[in-house]
């Protein structure tokens, strides 16, 4: 593999392919193709939502573990983004840089040509960018094999990322590398699916619930909401609907950012090997370019990372200086 200082990467995300994908590892088998009409009917549907939200793709995951081979050059996601399953991810994705490519169906099986579009971008991208050297495709069909195959006969170290029992054999044989998303550090694996309430047939339906003094009917109402005011009430979000993460505070968040570093830099070596501070470093920057020792209060790296010692240890001989992810 080609030194990691001299690289250019590009990464190309059939995003409907790992989405759908992915919502079948955690939810079964064609999962996806059983749920479809009930997304597209109402997406806010409390129990739509909760396994949409169960299925939700860690983006930054598959980011980061790119940028672990060098310098994103482009970074494009081929999808229908005017689908409520996929609108979901258009801001963390633009907070990432990425170029969102809309494709519209052609069929009523929601063929949109991803494959062809990617594809076509990509080579174009490789004769258009001569220094890029590594292809990043991130899909699971076989679609893709000839894409693989050409981007290694014109040079380029080609890396795959699928999910796991999702992606064609051929496919991953045809990469230089092929990583499963499930594996990717910071994601983590689906529970099992917890099994539907099924309604018994002919079953009584519930009484009804005596009306409140007034004569007004008593309204279930969560305890974190009683006593709410009512316009912070109606400003709340409906119910059902997908939230982001918190967010978390610059401190947390190098945090996190340094232990995903940290196991991305042990992915490619062994596990427990000691890593260079200086390439721990870079890989933080490179998931997050903002990130500055300096700007959180530390005179140097070294001290930065002596302040984390629940999570990284630091070993200091003479001018060297090597850290590795500390056993939980």
């Amino acid at each position: 593999m080609p030194d990691s200082q001299d690289t250019r990467v590009a990464v190309y995300l059939d995003f409907d392919n790992i989405v759908i994908s992915w919502y079948d590892r955690v939810h079964g088998r064609s999962a996806y193709s059983k749920d479809r009409q009930r997304i597209l009917d109402d997406p806010h549907d409390p129990e739509v939502a909760e396994r949409l939200s169960r299925a939700m793709v860690d983006v930054p995951a598959i980011i980061d573990y790119a940028s672990s081979f060098g310098t994103l050059v482009l970074t494009r996601a081929y999808a229908d983004w005017s689908s409520p399953v996929n609108a979901e991810y258009r801001s963390q994705l633009v907070g990432r840089a990425v170029d969102l490519v809309q494709l519209f169906p052609a069929a009523a099986y929601a063929k949109n040509g991803a494959d062809i579009r990617l594809a076509v971008d990509a080579v174009e991208d490789m004769f258009r960018l001569p220094d890029l050297t590594h292809v990043v495709i991130v899909a699971g069909d076989s679609d893709y094999v000839p894409l693989a195959q050409r981007c290694k006969r014109l040079g380029r170290y080609v890396v795959g990322v699928g999910v796991a029992g999702s992606t064609a054999k051929s496919l991953a044989a045809a990469c230089d590398e092929f990583e499963s998303y499930d594996s990717l550090p910071g994601v983590e694996r689906p529970a099992a699916e917890p099994p539907r309430k099924a309604k018994a047939k002919g079953a009584a339906k519930e009484p009804a619930k005596e009306p409140a003094k007034g004569g007004a009917r008593a309204r279930q109402t969560p305890a974190a909401d009683q006593g709410a005011d009512p316009a912070a009430r109606s400003a709340a979000p409906r119910a059902g609907t997908i939230e982001p993460d918190p967010v978390l505070d610059d401190q947390d968040q190098a945090t996190k950012t340094l232990v995903r570093a940290l196991r991305l830099g042990h992915d490619k070596a062994e596990a427990d090997e000691w890593l260079h501070s200086s390439a721990v470093k870079t890989q933080m920057r490179r998931i997050d370019p903002s990130f500055r020792e300096k700007a959180l209060g530390y005179r140097s790296f070294s001290d930065f990372l002596k302040s984390r010692d629940d999570v990284a240890e630091l070993s200091e001989e003479g001018h060297e200086r090597l850290v590795r992810l500390k056993e939980s």
